[in-house]
């Protein structure tokens, strides 16, 4: 039985107008699969950190259409696309962006609460065993800023798993580590996507990291140039 596409590109144009018209993205079309993890490379200022804001709906100046879970998506406003993000879509980023003075536990539970679809006992809940799952749940009461980096970003991925999200974005989510940390969280996501059913698009620099990958999306001047299948 053929999966579901989780998120899929129609002909996305993007320009930017300031100072001149570049036109960065150039008919992006393509999709992922559920279940799938999924990589995308290119050189430096190819288009792929454009597109990836475009996917995550946080850029929505763009021509074309972008579905999630089969429901076209472009088109709808803030209000409707900021709860969108917060119920279907996890990010993990180069740089964990978590509240130093905050517990893990808080910050992994931040989401969820903005969401507010559970009580704070079964957030935290959800966030206690998320955090058991990827083998940090002693840490769970100490502060952000006391913690190391490897753990910061495994707090990182908590936080974006928190909502059982459709998918988990990443941008240069191991450009910030060391090897063995970036090892580490690259057999994270694998695990996620083999044994959770998982859906993972990740942009990285990291060719090893993307080897790993089910298949690789490489862009070069702002067009898909090989879609790895």
């Amino acid at each position: 039985m053929e999966r579901t596409s989780v998120i899929r590109a129609d002909k996305i144009n993007k320009i930017f107008t300031d100072p001149v018209d570049y036109h960065v993205l150039k008919d992006i079309s393509f999709d992922v699969k559920r279940g799938e993890f999924v990589s995308i490379m290119g050189k430096s200022g190819c288009g792929k950190s454009t597109l990836l804001y475009i996917l995550s709906t946080m850029d929505t100046d763009y021509s074309g259409q972008l579905f999630l879970n089969d429901q076209l998506i472009t088109g709808n406003d803030n209000v409707q696309l900021a709860h969108l993000r917060n119920q279907s879509i996890g990010f993990v980023f180069q740089f964990h962006y978590l509240l130093p003075e905050f517990s893990v536990l808080e910050n992994v539970m931040l989401p969820a609460k903005k969401l507010s679809a559970k009580s704070s006992q079964e957030i935290e809940h959800d966030a206690i065993e998320t955090l058991r799952m990827l083998n940090i749940d002693h840490i769970a009461k100490n502060k952000c800023y006391r913690i190391s980096g490897g753990e910061k970003q495994r707090v990182a991925i908590a936080r974006a798993l928190i909502n059982k999200p459709s998918i988990i974005m990443g941008d240069e989510p191991t450009g910030n580590l060391d090897s063995k940390n970036a090892h580490n969280v690259l057999d994270i996501f694998k695990e996620l996507a083999s044994e959770k059913g998982l859906t993972l698009l990740v942009v990285t620099h990291d060719k090893d990291f993307a080897d790993r990958t089910d298949r690789i999306i490489t862009m070069g001047d702002g067009k898909i140039l090989d879609e790895g299948f």
